[in-house]
Parts: C-alpha cells; structure tokens; sequence
C-alpha cells in the first residue's frame, strides 16, 4: 500500500513539473520558429561575424552637467550602424574629482585604441580622465570645455560669460545646481522642439556647485592627443567666443554648426559624422 502511495506520489509531481516546464518549452519552440537554432557552433560563428562588422577605435561618450548617458541615444545608435562599438559612462555629477574617476575607470577598462567625446562639462572631465593614456587616439569636444591644468570651468566662463545660462541657474538646498525650468528651453535646449525642450526640462540631472570651482590638476589629455571641436554658434550655456578661444587653444579641427547647446541631440548625424572622422 505504501508502495503504491510512494508511486502514486511520484507520478503527479512528474505531472506537475512537465506542465510547468511546458510553457517555457513553448517558448523555446516559438522562439526557435522566429531566429532558428541556435547551436554552440552557430552561436560562435554569429559572434566572429559581428565581431568582424566592428570597426575603428572604440568610442567613449562622456555627457555633461543636467544631464546623463541617455542623452547620447541617437549618437550612440548612429555609431554602432556604422559598426563602432561605442560605451558611454555615467557620471554621478556630485564633484569634478569624482566623475573624472569613474570616467577614467571606465576609459581604462577598454582594451585597443579610443575616441574620447565629451559635452559640455563632460570635455572637462574627459581632458583629466584621458590625460595619459596611451590608447586614446582622439578627443571630440562637442560643445564642449577644455581647460587647461589649474583652471576650473568658473574661471573660464567669468572671462568669457555666457548668454543666459548663469541667470537661469537655482540652487537646491544642498548646494546643487538645476537650471530654471521655465527658462531652460531658451537658454540650454534652443533649437530643440518646445515639448521636447520641456520635458529635457523636468529630466535634468543636477550638479554640485562645487564642481564647476574645481581646476584641473594635471596635463589635460588635448595636450598630447589630437582634437575635434564642434562649435555651436547659438550656444547660450556655452560663450562660442570661449568655444572658438579653447578650439584655438588646442589646435583642434573645428565644425560648426548653427545650434543651440545641445547640439549632438539636435544635430545628431552631423555630430555622430564629426565622431567618425576623428575615429578614421
């Protein structure tokens, strides 16, 4: 009787397990009917092939302040059609030191040759986090700051105001700065669609004040690397008078482009062909 139980037992929890593992079965099936069979072999070979589509130096993307990575999403796609594989790092905006280290943590842990590419703030925290590094080929400052060692973002921006940015800026309770919502459309996302200026607007990541008092302590990466600069010429957040006086400064191979700040979202392709150029 036992036995009988013991076996009785036995055959409904295979039951329950096979209809358990049915769905996923299915899944498998419906799966396999869409994309084929994916054997080991043919696993390996489909690697070997997008790796052999991958070209050109890896590109590093590095956003500025009241923003983060996401904003690089239309450049980002239009690299990788073209075959790069590209990483972008996300800064965390509590202090200049602390974004230059998980930058350089994340440009260090690429293996081969790298295109740097920052906004904004982002080619300050770039200028220090690619200063030495043997594998970075190129640096592109889309409108971008390139200090030089022992100056800070405030100092540059008190010789060379910007035109609207600074009064549009609030301070929270913390020391961090946003940028007046009302404001930010006509002062950082110009030339942005107004309902997509807005919503950027609710979305900004802001940054410690700090940061922009921090200098640079060591030889910035354009000293030795080769630059690209996109030049925004209606940029309001950034002087195009300080733009062209840095562009100048490095020696950097300058596009302009008539847009607002955020030039690489409003401008993507021209800025993602900018990129490529450097990575050639």
């Amino acid at each position: 009787m036992r036995k009988q139980l013991r076996i009785g037992i036995m055959v409904a929890l295979a039951s329950i397990m096979h209809a358990a593992a049915a769905p996923c079965v299915a899944q498998q099936q419906l799966s396999g009917s869409r994309v084929g069979k994916a054997s080991p072999k043919a696993t390996k070979a489909s690697l070997e092939s997008n790796r052999s589509h991958t070209m050109g130096p890896t590109i590093v993307l590095v956003h500025g302040a009241w923003a983060d990575a996401t904003g690089w999403y239309d450049v980002t796609r239009l690299l990788q059609d073209a075959g790069y594989n590209v990483v972008a790092v996300q800064n965390s905006l509590f202090s200049f030191a602390t974004d230059i280290e998980t930058t350089k943590r994340l440009i260090d842990a690429q293996q081969g040759p790298l295109v740097v590419v920052g906004h904004s703030y982002g080619g300050a925290v770039m200028s220090a986090a690619a200063s030495g590094n043997p594998n970075v080929k190129a640096l592109v400052y889309v409108a971008a700051f390139a200090p030089d060692q022992g100056e800070a973002l405030g100092g540059l921006l008190q010789k060379y105001p910007d035109l609207g940015l600074g009064g549009a800026l609030r301070p929270d309770a913390a020391g961090f700065l946003y940028i007046d919502p009302a404001q930010y459309p006509k002062v950082f996302a110009n030339g942005l669609p107004d309902k997509q200026a807005r919503a950027f607007a609710t979305e900004q990541k802001p940054i410690a004040g700090s940061a922009l008092g921090e200098p640079l302590t060591i030889q910035p990466a354009w000293r030795s690397a080769p630059t690209w600069f996109v030049l925004a010429t209606e940029d309001r957040a950034i002087n195009p008078e300080l733009a062209h006086f840095m562009a100048t400064r490095m020696k950097a191979k300058v596009s302009e482009i008539r847009s607002g700040h955020l030039v690489f979202i409003s401008h993507a392709a021209e800025v993602a062909r900018i990129i490529e150029s450097a990575a050639r």
